[in-house]
Order: C-alpha cells, then sequence, then structure tokens
C-alpha cells in the first residue's frame, strides 16, 4: 500500500491526545513529523514517537515531503494556517472550531477548490459509539416516527472554559450542531441562548424537513443531561455519559494495541430503549475514530472521498452564528434552505 505521510501542527492535548496516535494508527498513513517551536513539546514527541521529526513550521514540514497535515492549533489559528497550507500544496485535516464564523470557513473551503487540494474537517464525533447507534435505530426503525432530538454535551468542571476552543458555542457546538446536522439536514430556523462567559449553550433547531432538535452544551454543569434522547412514537433512546474513545486515548491505549476491540462500550454504558415504565438495554455500536485517517489518507491518494466534506463545516457554523445572533437579539432567527437538487 502506498503511504500518506501525514504531518500535525501543534502538539498539545487535541495534537498528542486525539491526532498523534490515530495517525500513527492509520493503515495507509504515517506520522511525517509534528510542527512545534516548544522545547517542551518536542521533548514530549520524542519520548511518545521516537525518530519522528519536529518542524519549525508547515514549510519545512511540506520541504521534508510530507503530503499532508492535520491542523490541531487554538482555534483564532485555524484559517490562517489552512491557508498556508493550501498554498504549500498540503492536503489539509482542521479540528474543529474549523473557523471562527461561517465567512471564515467558506474562504478556506473556496481556497482549497481554486487550488484543488484535499480539505476535510476533524469531526471524529460523528463516529462516537452513541451516534452510530442511534443511526442504526433510525435505520432500523425501532423508534417509530421521531420528532424530538435531544443532544447534551454537558461536563462539570471548576477549571476556565480553555480559550483554544473559542468559547462553548464554537467548541461544544461545533459536534453537537454537526451531529445534528447529519442526522436531520438543514436548519430552517433557529433559537439559542449563551451564556455571558460563553460557558454554556441551549439552541432549539428547527430543521427544514419538520424535525426540532434541542442542544445543550455545559462547562459547569453538576448534573449533566442525558448524551442522547431521542423520542420516537415507539419509545425513547436515551444514553448517558461521553463515548469511550476520548477516555481511552486519555489513559493512552490505541486502536493499533486494541485492534477491532477499540472502541468497545462495556455492556453497563449501553443506552436503553424506553416505553414509560418499561426498559431494556441497547447494544451499542463500536466507536469507530481509528476510520478518520484511514479513510482521509486514501482520499489524499485519490482512492476515495474525504471523511468529512468541508461545506459540511460551512452549513454548521451559519448556525451557529445564527444561535449567536439570537441570543444577542433575543429573537429566533430564520435561515435561507437550498432547493433540493
Amino acid at each position: 500500500m502506498t503511504m500518506t505521510r501525514i504531518g500535525l501542527a501543534g502538539y498539545g492535548f487535541g495534537g498528542r491526545i486525539f491526532h498523534a496516535p490515530l495517525i500513527a494508527s492509520a493503515a495507509g498513513a504515517e506520522l511525517a513529523g509534528v510542527v512545534t517551536r516548544s522545547p517542551e513539546r518536542r521533548a514530549e514527541l520524542a519520548a511518545d514517537h521516537p525518530g519522528v521529526p519536529a518542524f519549525d513550521s508547515l514549510a519545512g514540514l511540506a520541504a521534508a515531503g510530507a503530503d499532508a497535515v492535520a491542523i490541531s492549533t487554538p482555534a483564532d489559528t485555524h484559517i490562517p494556517l489552512v491557508l498556508e497550507a493550501i498554498e504549500l500544496g498540503l492536503a489539509v485535516v482542521c479540528d474543529k472550531p474549523f473557523a471562527l464564523d461561517a465567512a471564515q470557513a467558506r474562504e478556506a473551503v473556496e481556497a482549497a477548490g481554486r487550488a484543488g487540494i484535499v480539505l476535510s474537517v476533524y469531526q471524529n464525533r460523528r463516529w462516537d459509539s452513541d451516534l452510530l447507534t442511534v443511526r442504526r435505530l433510525l435505520d432500523e426503525g425501532e423508534l417509530g416516527d421521531v420528532t424530538v432530538f435531544e443532544s447534551a454535551f454537558e461536563r462539570y468542571s471548576l477549571d476556565p472554559v480553555p480559550a483554544s476552543g473559542a468559547g462553548i458555542l464554537r467548541d461544544f457546538g461545533s459536534h453537537l450542531v454537526d451531529q445534528a446536522l447529519l442526522l436531520w439536514g438543514p436548519v430552517a430556523s433557529v433559537y439559542g441562548e449563551v451564556g455571558a462567559h460563553d460557558e454554556r449553550l441551549f439552541a432549539v433547531l428547527n430543521h427544514a424537513g419538520g424535525m426540532t432538535t434541542h442542544l445543550s452544551g455545559d462547562w459547569v454543569q453538576g448534573s449533566p443531561a442525558p448524551r442522547f434522547r431521542v423520542r420516537g412514537s415507539k419509545g425513547a433512546y436515551v444514553v448517558y455519559g461521553m463515548d469511550i474513545q476520548e477516555p481511552a486515548l486519555i489513559a493512552g491505549r490505541t486502536p493499533a494495541a486494541e485492534g477491532d476491540a477499540w472502541g468497545t462500550e462495556p455492556e453497563e454504558r449501553w443506552g436503553r430503549l424506553q416505553r414509560g415504565d418499561d426498559s431494556e438495554p441497547v447494544r451499542s455500536e463500536r466507536g469507530r475514530w481509528d476510520t478518520y485517517y484511514p479513510a482521509f489518507a486514501a482520499a489524499v491518494r485519490g482512492e476515495g472521498p474525504v471523511p468529512v466534506d468541508p461545506r459540511d463545516a460551512i452549513a454548521a457554523l451559519t448556525v451557529i452564528d445564527a444561535i449567536r445572533r439570537s441570543a444577542k437579539e433575543g429573537r429566533s432567527i430564520e435561515l435561507a434552505v437550498a432547493a433540493p437538487a
């Protein structure tokens, strides 16, 4: 197999814990190097991935023969680095939030299109165990006619909201909105509330197809809501807690070491199908973050589509922009919905 050489820009928490191990574990890809000037980060890289070089710049990474770069740096640097990588001819994966607003996202996507550069967004939570389980239940018709989708990213932390993510609305909201659009399609109107310090969000999305989504994100929530509650005519699927793949990576476990056992939720963490007082466990799908980089590497080689279309980030950021505007103006915001092709 021809290997796709993928570099990494940034070796903080996201780059070191999430991207580097998944690139290094991916079939058809190799970790080509890391762009970081920090002596501390370079020492961590040497310990974690012996022999993988460090570079001072994207230009240095490109000159060393990298085919692509994954950008995992503070949010306000994403688009400048994406545009620089495009100029250097590097294919790009950009972490979320892809951009600070929809206009920035559109600029980058159009630049990649003009240059013929492969561009994707790292929406790894499309391959969370719980979301894949929801998709299976919908495909099988287990829930009947679904009318309301409730989705929450809620944690309890007394630490400040990380500045690198540009606030909970852009950080948690990038995943919440992307998943809602993936499941239910374009949004016709938005109502939103955002905390004074961007530490929480609540939004109601009215989808063009008739579905209603309730989204909640919170950094300081002592009693987190269910991760999903999907309400249908045949019952509701309810699941608590976050997908197991994040804590697994934090603990140093990798897909390379665990193989097909990667992302498997223990039975006590499965969600339940509830019908009033009746409740039964629902087998969870295996989480599959390990499929993103093999698919991206193949796309760089011209062997398939990117795992996440970057135009999806424009759509998600359009909704996120509307949530912020709704919160500021205290009213619902109507969005233009493109006619079906």
